[in-house]
């Protein structure tokens, strides 16, 4: 395989364009190099197949998604309270509206999944292990709840998520602060 690491970088981003914008099955190579706009091939010397594109994709997603270690550095210098959750959990949500793609390229790569058990086992594991790295950084950071509360402030936050970048009519814009606020607040609990 080519091991040009800025061109498999353009090759990703552009999967996860065309993932978001047409769905797994709009997800070729063809399409691929069109979206990156390189020459008829490219994308095949850097992808074995189908599920080898599929499956970097989904690792380079959730590479885009991570936040910038500054600016939690930043963040971290504040108490170990409720309002430092929700000062992350914003950032979370601030961070995939502005990556709206590479968001739903992910939702598209769920619903593939429940078509293909290698993806599905893939995912998983990479969603099982993110969950499982987020846990251990809350707990690590000393900040307040226990495992408990972070999955559940995950599977809350990711309903606001989905219906935010699938469906943003039915929230709408005004008070998803002031929203994302009262979810950390129902949830974690105070130091």
């Amino acid at each position: 395989m080519v091991q040009n690491p800025a061109r498999r970088t353009a090759l990703a981003d552009a999967a996860i364009e065309v993932l978001a914008r047409e769905g797994a099955r709009g997800l070729t190579f063809r399409a691929v190099d069109v979206q990156a706009g390189v020459p008829k091939g490219t994308a095949s010397n850097y992808f074995s197949n189908r599920d080898h594109l599929l499956d970097q994709t989904a690792r380079y997603i959730h590479e885009r998604l991570t936040p910038d270690p500054v600016m939690i550095a930043e963040l971290l210098r504040a108490p170990r309270d409720r309002d430092l959750v929700k000062a992350l959990v914003r950032d979370i949500f601030r961070r995939i509206s502005e990556d709206r793609a590479g968001y739903v390229a992910l939702l598209e790569l769920r619903l593939e999944a429940t078509r293909r058990p290698e993806l599905r086992a893939r995912l998983t594991e990479a969603v099982r292990d993110e969950l499982d790295a987020n846990v251990a950084y809350h707990l690590g950071q000393g900040l307040p709840g226990d495992r408990e509360t972070v999955v559940v402030l995950y599977l809350a936050m990711t309903g606001l998520i989905l219906e935010q970048l699938t469906l943003p009519e039915v929230l709408g814009t005004d008070g998803l602060t002031a929203l994302i606020d009262a979810i950390v607040e129902r949830i974690v609990p105070a130091a």
